[in-house]
């Protein structure tokens, strides 16, 4: 699915080319359309594609911006590479979530024996293929088993360990409110190998710090190691996006390896710096 959620009033269209995303009853962000590429409802939501002189292709769920091709590597690089480059050596890769394969495309560049993309929502995969073309080189990859299903139940069923879990959850309303419970958190643990990282979208700095402290306090009674950091992601609300990090061993400022060649925004200073809070959110988890 999509790290966004949906808020009453939150997507709006003004007449036949301005698409407007209210992330706040007062203010957002607007997008003019050059073309609407795509259009049409799934079994879970509204799912839309457009082009925009200043983005590029951009994926709305539900009038919710979830992607563009302009700043989409500000999110899946910060998602991806803290955890891979801190596994001492990952072979496996769940991936909840993710079905515009961003986030599965920063994942295959590195040497990895298989990858699990687990995503509800098979619309979002065939549109997605269509106008990101990165997904269906993805999917060709002989490492890749997609799965069609809801990530709850697929982690209740599966007895398959990974190294690494990320999660590319909705955010906590409707049926994706599970994914971000103590319970749904206990099932992953139980599906991390020995030094399994998990990585997971937390929300906006801004907007959703409110429910971090709740969050936290059952991540740190589950994890030895449960900490927040930061990137930015410019057309998300409040422009600065918060991920856990959590393992029973693996440590975020022991970085075993570079990431790959060719990234636009994540390196290892980038890394280091992810994880100094700002002290609004420090005085939150206080």
């Amino acid at each position: 699915m999509s790290p966004r959620k949906k808020a009453p009033g939150a997507g709006t269209r003004r007449g036949k080319t301005e698409f407007r995303e209210n992330q706040t009853p007062s203010s957002g962000i607007f997008f003019q359309a050059g073309r609407v590429l795509h259009s049409g409802r799934s079994a879970h939501q509204n799912i839309e594609v457009i082009e925009n002189a200043a983005f590029g292709r951009i994926l709305f769920l539900d009038g919710l911006v979830q992607t563009t091709e302009r700043d989409e590597y500000f999110y899946h690089e910060m998602l991806a590479h803290p955890a891979l480059t801190t596994h001492p050596d990952p072979r496996t890769v769940l991936i909840i979530g993710g079905g515009d394969g961003g986030l599965l495309r920063q994942c295959l560049a590195y040497p990895l024996e298989r990858v699990v993309l687990c995503e509800i929502d098979p619309d979002v995969i065939e549109v997605s293929r269509a106008y990101f073309p990165w997904l269906e080189a993805g999917l060709q990859d002989r490492r890749v088993e997609l799965v069609l299903s809801d990530a709850d139940e697929f982690t209740g069923r599966t007895k398959e360990s990974f190294d690494v879990i990320l999660v590319d959850s909705s955010d906590p309303v409707g049926p994706s409110a599970v994914l971000h419970a103590e319970a749904f958190f206990r099932r992953l643990k139980e599906r991390l190998g020995p030094e399994g990282v998990i990585a997971a979208q937390a929300g906006s700095l801004f907007f959703h710090r409110e429910a971090f402290r709740e969050r936290n306090a059952f991540l740190e009674r589950l994890f030895r190691m449960a900490r927040l950091y930061l990137g930015p992601v410019p057309t998300y609300p409040g422009g600065t996006w918060c991920y856990r990090y959590l393992s029973e061993r693996g440590d975020p400022f022991r970085i075993f390896r570079d990431p790959p060649p060719g990234l636009c925004y994540y390196n290892r200073d980038i890394h280091e710096a992810a994880f100094a809070l700002p002290g609004l959110l420090r005085e939150r988890l206080d």
